[in-house]
């Protein structure tokens, strides 16, 4: 089990007029009806994901002509990734009900989903986040509406009991599907390469089922705004549903809620009322600082860009107070940097060019408001960049370290790539270096892909890039991705930070940056 941060001393300053605009600014959530295209038979296939593929049994449209009592089930298939509200019609077939219905609904985005029980989880994060409900229906025939929103592609329903007198049907059964991304607003995008069409649709339906009142990670789990997927989040928004306005709302929300120190948290509660988590993040809070950034230069909003400045510039404060006599961040135990799903990864140097990468990014956005602080960040970063030169950098192995055990790992390459410490022509040389040696810690997420393709962009490494989405990916799609998912590593598909693949989420945030990618490079 991983440690869990958990603040003792947890005081929030509430900006009341940065959460009234966020207020203003949510959204009507745009809604649709879908049904369901099959039945369908979950079988072992150890050579699918996870060891389960579906097969097709016959057309929905026989449920109603099919009864079901006691042990009985079946499994829906809704064609594609629904995020919505399940409603059917149970009607009683034979004597009239003398008991009530006793009925599970179990919903997964994946067939493993509908094929291993739940109970056999044992991770260490909530087994709450497991798709399913129990209920008794006590008059029938009826109408049934869940109240919970739902994440799913399949529906297994089981009758646990009826009596012997009555069986049931179910008709209608039908999902009511609900986003604030619409469709209609995303600008064509033809393209001969059908991968990379697939792909791009597919980041589209993912980024699409995440957008909800905020950007949400993952609409099965977390079902909460958090600031590292909110960044690419964004990006892809704004080449494809152009919805601004969330970009806008979730940064004011942010905003609205720091800490005493002014420092934003990495995750908010937006339900019953706004809340921040008491996780805070040395680099999410910084990528508050490039969220900000991206939205103004593709937006050009500059009364927003002054609202915010403020608390975007108290995240390089903050994070410089991290840093030692030496101008390099300090490596223990009692901090807290993301990076990567990674339990093997040292997070300093990476969290050093962050560091860099977010001091640029603020150094543009002071040069556009015109100021002053803009020579304190100039003078910050050429300190902070000669200290990474000459202390994280190893001349004999040619790459950058981490810790005080010298790690050499992908994540502190790109995100050094990305902070530009070097020269063009040495970045080129050191993302070469990596894809050829190939170091042992690893890439883990989507979201730790993004920044490689990023960096061998900036690197005018197209092709490469281009390679990378189609091999990652491109066989996330091979395996039968409808959405992009939270974890994918090619090398071990069931691999989970949580102690299961269950309770994965597969349609996630951070992995829908491909359309972004696509459209912006003209992949």
């Amino acid at each position: 089990m991983v440690s869990i941060q958990q603040a003792k001393q947890h005081t929030i300053e509430h900006n009341v007029d940065f959460i009234k605009k966020a207020k203003d600014l949510k959204p009507t959530l745009i809604r649709d009806i879908i049904y369901p295209s099959h039945i369908v038979e979950v079988i072992r296939n150890d050579d699918a994901v996870h060891g389960w593929e579906v097969k097709k049994k016959e057309k929905a449209s026989s449920l109603s002509s099919q009864t079901y009592g006691k042990g009985d089930q079946f499994i829906l298939d809704f064609g594609t990734h629904q995020v919505g509200y399940i409603k059917m019609k149970v009607t009683p077939i034979g004597s009239p009900p003398d008991a009530p219905l006793h009925l599970k609904l179990t919903f997964g985005e994946m067939p493993i989903e509908m094929a291993e029980p739940f109970s056999t989880y044992s991770g260490w994060i909530s087994s709450s986040w497991l798709q399913e409900e129990t209920m008794h229906i006590d008059a029938l025939p009826n109408n049934i509406e869940l109240s919970r929103r739902y994440s799913f592609r399949y529906v297994k329903v089981e009758v646990l009991d009826t009596s012997t007198k009555y069986k049931v049907t179910f008709d209608d059964m039908q999902c009511h599907t609900v986003t604030s991304a619409n469709p209609s607003d995303v600008p064509s995008f033809p393209h001969k390469d059908e991968l990379i069409h697939t792909i791009d649709k597919v980041s589209m339906k993912t980024l699409q089922d995440c957008m909800q009142e905020v950007f949400e990670d993952g609409p099965k789990r977390d079902r909460r705004l958090w600031l590292g997927d909110l960044r690419l989040q964004a990006l892809a928004n704004y080449k494809t549903f152009q919805n601004n306005d969330l970009v806008k709302r979730c940064l004011y929300l942010f905003a609205g809620v720091t800490n005493t120190n002014g420092q934003v948290a990495a995750n908010l509660f937006i339900s019953p009322k706004l809340i921040p988590d008491d996780t805070y993040l040395f680099d999410y809070s910084l990528l508050f600082v490039t969220t900000l950034h991206d939205y103004y230069f593709y937006v050009k909003d500059e009364n927003t860009l002054k609202d915010l400045w403020r608390t975007a510039y108290q995240q390089i404060e903050i994070a410089l107070t991290r840093l030692n006599e030496q101008h390099v961040v300090q490596d223990s135990e009692t901090w807290w940097s993301f990076i990567d799903w990674n339990d093997d990864l040292n997070k300093q140097a990476a969290s050093q060019a962050i560091l860099i990468y977010a001091i640029k990014h603020a150094i543009k956005l002071a040069e556009v408001l015109e100021d002053e602080k803009v020579t304190c960040l100039k003078q910050k970063l050429k300190e902070i960049t000669e200290a990474t030169k000459r202390h994280l950098w190893d001349k004999d192995k040619k790459f950058f370290i981490s810790g005080e055990n010298r790690q050499v790992s992908w994540a502190s390459q790109i995100w050094m790539v990305l902070a530009e410490v070097l020269g063009p022509k040495e970045n080129n040389e050191l993302l070469h270096r990596l894809l050829s040696e190939k170091p042992e810690i690893g890439i883990t997420t989507p979201y730790m892909y993004h920044y490689l393709v990023e960096a061998l962009l900036l690197v005018n490494e197209k092709e490469k890039a281009v390679e990378q989405i189609k091999t990652y990916w491109g066989e996330m799609v091979k395996d039968g991705a409808d959405t992009f998912w939270e974890l994918y590593n090619p090398k071990n598909k069931s691999f989970s930070p949580y102690g299961s693949p269950l309770i994965n989420s597969y349609c996630h945030a951070w992995s829908c940056t491909p359309t972004y990618f696509i459209r912006e490079y003209n992949m």
